[in-house]
């Protein structure tokens, strides 16, 4: 068994139905290049055959990737039911005090995170300086480059 993935329910069924499409749509689509692209003739010089089949084995190497995730996820309770206490699946209201503004993030598993999203892996300096801490507390946290900051929790849901 691998390492445990901890995702939430909408991290995992997004990861379920990429896996879906890749089996169902992408492999049939793939077996179909390669099926013209035999019927080109000389396999040995035909362009369209391996790309086929590099595009065939990026496939199967996702496919293989996700399964293994699928196999060693552990679903997060995105309402944990500790009200004010950060969590994974928490959504957090953040107020960094030296530079006077407000952050949200939702803490999600590594294999989720979106800083686009404002979702942060459980593994980042941000997650792990705030989770178990309650609404109210302040927090120092300590990035990469080592630079510490202090961030007020303002609201956790």
């Amino acid at each position: 068994m691998g390492k445990e993935i901890v995702m939430t329910k909408e991290g995992y069924e997004k990861l379920q139905e990429k896996y879906d499409h890749l089996v169902k749509v992408r492999r049939l689509e793939v077996a179909e290049q390669l099926k013209a692209a035999r019927e080109l003739g000389d396999l040995s010089e035909n362009a369209e055959y391996d790309a086929a089949k590099d595009e065939q084995a990026a496939i199967e190497g996702e496919i293989k990737k996700i399964e293994e995730q699928l196999h060693n996820v552990r679903i997060i309770d995105d309402n944990p039911g500790k009200k004010n206490t950060v969590n994974l699946g928490s959504t957090v209201k953040l107020y960094d005090l030296k530079w006077d503004e407000e952050l949200v993030y939702t803490i999600v598993g590594s294999t989720e995170a979106d800083i686009n999203n404002n979702k942060i892996s459980n593994e980042s300096a941000i997650a792990k300086g705030i989770l178990g801490r309650k609404k109210g507390d302040t927090c120092d946290i300590t990035a990469p480059n080592g630079d510490i900051f202090q961030v007020l929790i303002k609201e956790v849901k």
